[in-house]
């Protein structure tokens, strides 16, 4: 026992009291790092948690037609779909894409709210539109905003966004896709008396050469 004793102190005495000190410092540190990853862990799991419990919301913004075309209607469809736990409260929906310069609203706002949507829920809005210049223009995504929980922070979200498209002209587009009646119209006159004029003198001289020669008695 006596010489476990004498060989534990002479290894106190090899190592140094600094050393000592050094390494129990450097055991406080690691277990110290150790205890706030655990508590930044915790955080983090709360925060989820709480996350997963309150109101999630996913938004889509669509175009209904075809295609878009100048002075003609342009309808939009915004839907917002509740996927979480609970209501949202305080829904508003914004849409600053559209410059008056270049859209006139026919009917609907491009900003609206809602006090509440329940969870497993969507609504939706329609907004129509009336482009006023010909050209490529790049629809972007409107601002959703709202409380996933009663006095919790706002929660800002985006809907999709349909991207850039182009707006045709109005003659551009009588030109591709009208049915064209007054131009087979004219070209129906036009072409009638090439077609009218040897019509009747081939049925004009028909009826000269079939008519039956009277008998002499």
């Amino acid at each position: 026992m006596c010489w476990c004793l004498d060989r534990a102190s002479e290894g106190l005495r090899g190592h140094g009291v600094s050393q000592i000190v050094q390494w129990l410092m450097d055991y406080s540190v690691q277990g110290a790092v150790a205890l706030m990853r655990l508590l930044a862990f915790m955080v983090a799991l709360f925060a989820v948690t709480q996350a997963e419990e309150g109101a999630r919301l996913l938004a889509s913004k669509s175009l209904l037609n075809r295609y878009a075309v100048e002075g003609r209607d342009l309808t939009l469809q915004y839907n917002i779909y509740n996927v979480g736990s609970s209501a949202a409260l305080d829904v508003e929906l914004s849409d600053d894409s559209f410059p008056p310069e270049d859209f006139g609203i026919v009917s609907g706002m491009l900003n609206v709210k809602w006090d509440r949507i329940a969870p497993a829920s969507n609504v939706s809005h329609t907004v129509v539109l009336r482009p006023l210049k010909a050209g490529y223009f790049n629809f972007t995504s409107a601002t959703v905003t709202y409380l996933a929980q009663e006095d919790g922070p706002v929660v800002v979200g985006f809907t999709s966004a349909p991207g850039q498209g182009g707006i045709l002209a109005q003659r551009e587009f009588d030109r591709r896709f009208s049915p064209h009646f007054l131009d087979w119209a004219a070209f129906g006159v036009m072409t009638l008396p090439s077609i009218g004029v040897p019509l009747l003198l081939w049925y004009s001289s028909k009826r000269k050469y079939d008519t039956p020669k009277t008998k002499k008695n």
